[in-house]
């Protein structure tokens, strides 16, 4: 998860181009999740740079939810996301969440076991 403020830009199925500004919410190698006020129809080719990447796909889907639509985006071949060439400012990365997680129930779990051992 993350939480970058990006520039996009698209192409509807109708023609005709768009931009606007969208909150990069989630990014992976194979797609992203950008959270915008405006609707983007499902079908648009859909492109934003970040870190000096460049990032292509196509719109997957254009949903409403309480803040904002959030549209997912489908990167085409050759427009992959890697930590190595761009990590957004606001990255959270679960897989280091779970570990601090697991390191704080240990430690919380010995000194428990300390505290309640026999004199």
């Amino acid at each position: 998860m993350c939480a970058d403020m990006i520039q996009v830009r698209w192409v509807p199925p109708s023609g005709g181009s768009r931009h606007a500004t969208a909150l990069l919410e989630d990014i992976s190698s194979s797609g992203a999740c950008l959270q915008m006020e405006s609707s983007v129809p499902a079908g648009s080719a859909i492109r934003w740079s970040s870190a000096g990447q460049e990032f292509e796909g196509f719109v997957r889907y254009c949903e409403y939810r309480d803040i904002g639509y959030f549209v997912g985006i489908e990167f085409r071949d050759g427009s992959k996301w890697s930590a190595h060439a761009y990590e957004p400012q606001h990255l959270l990365d679960l897989k280091d969440l779970a570990e601090a997680r697991r390191r704080e129930t240990r430690r919380t779990s010995s000194t428990s076991n300390r505290c309640n051992s026999p004199i």
